[in-house]
Parts: C-alpha cells; sequence; structure tokens
C-alpha cells in the first residue's frame, strides 16, 4: 500500500576553461555537443504521484425557487509519512425538504452533526502522537452520527426535515450513510455510471413492488414524497454501507435537483468532457437549470486516485 516519493538529483557541471592573453580573459566559442557533454541535465529518480482525492462542487437556487435548502461538505486531506500515504475524504450533500418549516435550517444541522462526528472520532485519530483505530467501527459511528443528527434536528427545528447522503473515503474502503433521495453515483473510466444509493421515496417503493415502471415513476404527481427523512418520524434507521474504492473513475453525489432533470448519459458526457471536477460539477448544475430548474442543485464531484498503480 505505501509508496516511496523519489528525489530529484541535481546535475553537475565542470568548470569552463579560460585562458589569460595580454592580462585579459580571452573568451573561445565552445560547439554544442561540447556543452552537451559538459553540462548534464538533471536527472529525475522515479517518482509517483500521491493518490489524491480531487473534489469539486457546485449549488444553484435554481430558477423557480427563492432560497437555497440544500447544504454540502468536502473535506479532502493526503497523509503522508515515510513509506505511507493515506487518503481521506468525507462529502455530504443534504435536501432540506421542500414544504416543511426552515428546510435549510435542518439540511445545516444534518451536515455539521455528521461531519463533527466523523471528523473528531475518526478522522482526528490519524493525528494521534500514537494513532489507535475507534472503539466503534466504521459503520456504527456513521449510524450513530446520522441518528444524533436526526435527533438535533428533532430538537432544534421541529417539524424541518432533510435528506443526507455522506461518502467517508479512509485509504482504499469508502462508506456511504444514506436517507432520503440525494445520491451518490460511480462513474468508471469506460463511461459506466452506477447508482450507489436507494431512494427512500414513495415512487421508488412502488416499482419495487412492481406498481410502477421507471417511466410512470418520473411523472408521478407524487414522486417527490419521500417515506424516509432526518427530522421526520420514528423509528429511524439510515442505509449504511462499505465497498472498496473504485480504482479509478469518479463518485457523484447530487442532490434531486440534478438528477431529476439531467439523464444519465448526459452527466456522464458532461464528466468525461470537463477538465477537472469543479468544471464538471459548474456544467451538471448549468444543465439542470437549461431543463428547467425548478428545484435546488447540489453536486460534488471526486476524482478517484488509480489504485491500481
Amino acid at each position: 500500500m505505501l509508496r516511496k516519493i523519489g528525489k530529484i538529483l541535481g546535475f553537475q557541471k565542470d568548470e569552463p576553461q579560460s585562458s589569460l592573453h595580454d592580462g585579459e580573459a580571452d573568451t573561445i566559442p565552445i560547439p554544442d555537443e561540447k556543452i552537451r557533454a559538459v553540462v548534464q541535465p538533471p536527472v529525475a529518480a522515479e517518482q509517483s504521484r500521491l493518490p489524491q482525492l480531487i473534489a469539486g462542487c457546485a449549488q444553484s437556487v435554481g430558477r423557480l425557487r427563492d432560497h437555497n435548502e440544500d447544504a454540502i461538505l468536502v473535506y479532502s486531506t493526503l497523509f503522508s509519512n515515510q513509506d505511507s500515504y493515506v487518503p481521506v475524504g468525507l462529502f455530504i450533500v443534504a435536501d432540506g425538504m421542500g414544504g416543511h418549516k426552515h428546510g435549510e435550517v435542518a439540511s445545516g444541522l444534518a451536515v455539521r452533526v455528521v461531519a463533527r462526528e466523523v471528523i473528531q472520532k475518526i478522522m482526528l485519530g490519524f493525528m494521534d502522537i500514537h494513532p489507535t483505530p475507534p472503539e466503534e467501527g466504521i459503520q456504527e459511528i456513521l449510524e450513530t452520527s446520522v441518528m444524533t443528527a436526526h435527533r438535533t434536528i428533532t430538537k432544534e427545528s421541529p417539524g424541518s426535515g432533510t435528506t443526507l447522503t455522506a461518502v467517508l473515503i479512509l485509504d482504499k474502503h469508502m462508506s456511504i450513510a444514506h436517507v432520503g433521495d440525494c445520491r451518490a453515483y460511480a462513474v468508471n473510466g469506460q463511461g459506466k455510471i452506477e447508482i450507489l444509493t436507494r431512494d427512500h421515496s414513495l415512487v421508488k417503493r412502488m416499482m419495487e413492488l412492481g406498481h410502477l415502471t421507471e417511466q410512470e415513476a418520473s411523472v408521478h404527481p407524487q414522486r417527490n414524497v419521500l417515506y424516509r427523512a432526518l427530522g421526520q418520524g420514528e423509528p429511524f434507521t439510515p442505509d449504511i454501507s462499505t465497498t472498496t474504492v473504485p480504482e479509478s473513475g469518479h463518485l457523484l453525489l447530487c442532490s434531486d435537483g440534478l438528477w431529476g432533470l439531467v439523464p444519465q448519459d448526459e452527466m456522464v458526457r458532461i464528466i468525461q468532457a470537463s477538465p477537472s471536477p469543479d468544471s464538471a460539477c459548474q456544467r451538471l448544475v448549468s444543465a439542470a437549470n437549461t431543463a428547467g430548474g425548478p428545484d435546488n442543485i447540489s453536486a460534488i464531484l471526486i476524482q478517484l486516485p488509480d489504485f491500481s498503480d
């Protein structure tokens, strides 16, 4: 797992020769081949790129809303020491529920509480003088953080609600905590896109039961109705999963203001055609606004390192 960063070797010159004639320095032209033989170019030792998580993000209030109820968090870092490296990232999208009081308050609380719990219990452990693994497992910490956010919203902003999708990356492992209908996608280098989360929506449940087709669900009048959200109802259980980070490609987190309007093949085309994750996010948000922009739009795109090296 660990890689060594090669150091750049210096170059060496011989001192140029000169002669004195009548007390003055005499300049002698040197042929190009002589210069190349004397002045050696820098020789680079073998190097490897560190496996950074390169992330971009973008948001828009949309074309029909007058304020933004979405909240996002992008946290990416890399710890490298001696022959070891650990890429670390926490990425969260939360969509405050429209029609509920203070949806923006709920989404902001959800993001802050989950980020605080994960950073304190997991990430700060890497910075200890004697690093130790957390007492709880990663999945247990994620579940506890979401439940804490749920209770905080219920107490601090009763009647409000929010969805939440959080992705935690530690080295080559990825854990996802998910509630509601924000989504996480994996997009590989060949353009294949895969949904990593399951919508907690009424129409999705009806599709699973065979009562609706995908086409019928896309125009159903209750397509935005959720049966699971933070701050709304008990009992409450988030979806938690852990898997290996894809060897390369991208991860996309977004609210339904994006995926509900921009087809998956168009999202892939934009991602592949963009020079950076930040540029891709700007273009994805623009595409959703061009398609009508009836809702708030949030996107986070993470370019994954090539772990196959």
